[in-house]
């Protein structure tokens, strides 16, 4: 299975896809995700949809419901924690609280 949010134009991630791997493959078998985002317009008439994984292998973090798209870094970034002085760290795209 793939995994595609659904993006506002904000680049924040409102919804999660599941999407069946062989809807990505293309006439060579291999996957594309472009295929899955024209499954995915084609279904709901909406045009803006990113790719994501469990694994991180795809723009550095799975992408929940919350999260933004940075579309300079192409990564899934996490909302910032409220309290504490957290900075992102550009490596993981995760925030951490620096070290003193």
């Amino acid at each position: 299975m793939a995994y595609f949010v659904k993006l506002e134009l904000n680049s924040k991630v409102i919804e999660v896809h599941v999407v069946s791997n062989e809807v990505l493959q293309d006439e060579n078998g291999i996957e594309q995700e472009a295929l899955g985002v024209e499954f995915l317009t084609k279904r709901s008439n909406y045009p803006f949809w990113k790719q994501t994984s469990y694994n991180g292998s795809i723009r550095k973090n799975y992408a929940g419901i919350g999260y933004t798209y940075d579309y300079d870094r192409d990564a899934f970034i996490p909302p910032k924690p409220l309290d504490g002085n957290w900075v992102l760290d550009e490596d993981t795209c995760t925030w951490i609280v620096p070290e003193e």
